[in-house]
């Protein structure tokens, strides 16, 4: 009998495992550090563990939670929002080279990436989640217009994350072409390319699947804070 997918909790997994260099708490709940993220996971269900994850949420904060099942909320917490996500692989990936210049984004890109991220929202985005891994942009007369990047990290899985374009840009192929580059260099380090996407944005689940991505299992994504 095999065990659970590393896919079926993926918060709590990456938060153990690919991300654990960025995360905080022990092993009733952690979460990711606030400079790179809002993630948080419990353990299990159990009234230990959630209360555990209740006190890593900080005044103030909107923590994301993501369970496949609906799970009682960390004690002294209330949802600000929740929604259905789609949770899609790929095994390759459809298209070829992008129509336009990309280059790799650093350090140095970070408040602009940041900015562009909370214009856009494309899902959580903090001032340090660009070191997470893999970002490539586009640039119009030296402006970032558009960026993907690697989020969470599981064995053998990554996440393409953080996809998004100005509004002025849009339209333009940036999305898909991004996307489709960042889930190539995944697949050519023998890694599988995963991303999650609300349910009823039907336009971008089309889009993936259009790359090449496939429908997994959905997810609860919730938003908590302090009560």
């Amino acid at each position: 009998m095999t065990g659970p997918h590393p896919l079926d909790r993926p918060l709590w997994t990456a938060l153990n495992t690919g991300l654990a260099a960025f995360a905080e708490g022990d092993g009733r709940a952690m979460r990711l550090n606030a400079d790179y993220g809002v993630f948080l996971a419990a353990a299990e269900p159990s009234a230990e563990c959630l209360a555990a994850a209740a006190a890593l949420v900080a005044p103030g904060e909107r923590l994301s939670m993501l369970e496949s099942d609906p799970w009682p909320l960390p004690p002294g917490t209330a949802v600000a929002f929740e929604a259905s996500c789609d949770q899609m692989i790929a095994e390759a990936v459809q298209g070829g080279v992008p129509a336009f210049e990309t280059v790799a984004l650093t350090d140095a890109d970070a408040a602009e990436m940041l900015a562009l991220a909370r214009l856009t929202e494309p899902g959580p985005f903090a001032r340090r989640t660009n070191r997470l891994g893999g970002f490539v942009g586009v640039r119009d007369n030296g402006r970032l217009v558009a960026m993907a990047g690697e989020r969470l990290r599981v064995p053998g899985f990554v996440e393409v994350s953080g996809v998004c374009t100005h509004p002025d840009h849009r339209g333009r192929g940036h999305a898909s072409a991004l996307s489709r580059l960042v889930a190539t260099r995944i697949l050519a380090r023998g890694e599988q390319p995963f991303l999650h996407v609300y349910t009823d944005n039907r336009p971008t689940v089309a889009l993936y699947a259009s790359l090449g991505f496939a429908f997994r299992r959905t997810l609860i994504h919730r938003v908590i804070v302090r009560a």
